[in-house]
């Protein structure tokens, strides 16, 4: 049997490479070419590539910045006892009392992953955590009031996508407290338990508790940002090397459209303050239903998230996220879209 510590090394070697070969292919097609008239470097697909790419690193590393600071304040600043108190021993009011949290404090869902796994292993149960990584991105003012402008001529879009992820929250948030019983996490930190982790939050003052958000930030970072590049540079080949008009063809069948708009949204990787134009921009082809379809799975499940999300959560729990997520999205909306669109 592979030695775990081993194991972990092989595994981050693999993503640094890969991380850093999607940054050389990148540097090559902006340095040679503008250089290299007439080469394959000047072919349009490969510069709209280009500009995919980089546009969603942009869109999404201040998110990710916020994520990370939040996890080391929850890191340094907040003691299990502390997370003990504010979140309910009842299942079903700490689900309410999370989605609350998810509607004060509006972090985009690149920022959600290190924050949740901060979360979980400062003591708060897994379907709490989960539930924040649900409703987090969608169900607070800016993403409400972005919708709203995008579909100002329908307010029904915003109320049954803010509606459908409160409910989202709340039955995910459940069937994980039923079905997950183990530690998702792949490793947790040692002093992020324990006796270290109850000196690492009270230990110290003014300075040192800053030298210690600012390390665990740049830890974060780094460890986040490199499965950032690569699912950027996955939703980057997507978007630019896959005929969009053979998928809307699919759009025309039964509970086609819904899954189309979901694979898009998951494809796109859109930020969940942003992907409102998008859909709005997409009504006069898919239906209302699909729409919101797109709206709601975007935020809680996208490419570039997964990857994220495979670098601390172990290989089954992405699975039964990723089923849990999709199968509430596809059935919920295809109910709204019977009884309030059809």
């Amino acid at each position: 049997m592979q030695n775990p510590a081993l194991h972990k090394k092989t595994a981050a070697k693999s993503t640094n490479v890969i991380a850093g070969a999607s940054i050389i292919l990148i540097l090559i097609l902006y340095f040679f070419s503008t250089k290299a008239s007439e080469t394959f470097l000047q072919n349009p697909k490969l510069q709209l590539f280009k500009m995919m790419f980089v546009s969603i690193i942009i869109e999404a590393l201040p998110f990710i910045l916020i994520g990370v600071i939040l996890s080391a304040l929850v890191e340094v600043f907040v003691s299990e006892q502390t997370l003990k108190r504010l979140i309910p021993a009842n299942p079903v009011l700490a689900i309410l009392t999370v989605i609350v949290l998810g509607i004060i404090f509006p972090v985009c869902e690149c920022g959600m992953v290190p924050a949740v796994r901060r979360f979980i292993q400062k003591g708060m149960k897994v379907h709490a955590a989960i539930t924040f990584l649900v409703v987090g991105p969608i169900l607070n003012p800016i993403v409400l009031w972005s919708t709203y402008t995008a579909f100002r001529n329908k307010p029904e879009m915003t109320y049954a996508r803010m509606g459908l992820a409160f409910a989202a929250a709340f039955v995910i948030g459940l069937l994980i407290y039923y079905f997950v019983k183990t530690d998702p996490l792949k490793m947790n930190k040692p002093a992020a338990s324990g006796a270290s982790g109850h000196q690492h939050d009270h230990a110290g003052s003014g300075w040192s508790k800053l030298v210690q958000v600012m390390g665990h930030s740049i830890e974060e970072f780094f460890e986040m940002g490199k499965f950032l590049i690569f699912g950027a540079l996955l939703v980057g080949l997507l978007q630019t090397f896959i005929p969009k008009d053979s998928l809307v063809a699919l759009g025309h069948y039964q509970g086609g459209s819904s899954v189309l708009m979901m694979g898009l949204g998951f494809i796109l990787s859109l930020c969940s303050t942003s992907d409102a134009f998008v859909a709005q921009s997409f009504s006069a082809t898919f239906s209302p239903g699909s729409l919101v379809a797109f709206m709601l799975l975007g935020p809680m499940l996208n490419l570039k998230g997964i990857f994220m999300m495979s670098a601390i959560f172990k290989p089954r729990f992405v699975l039964l996220y990723s089923l849990l997520v999709v199968g509430f999205v596809f059935i919920s909306t295809l109910i709204v879209e019977k009884v309030f669109w059809s």
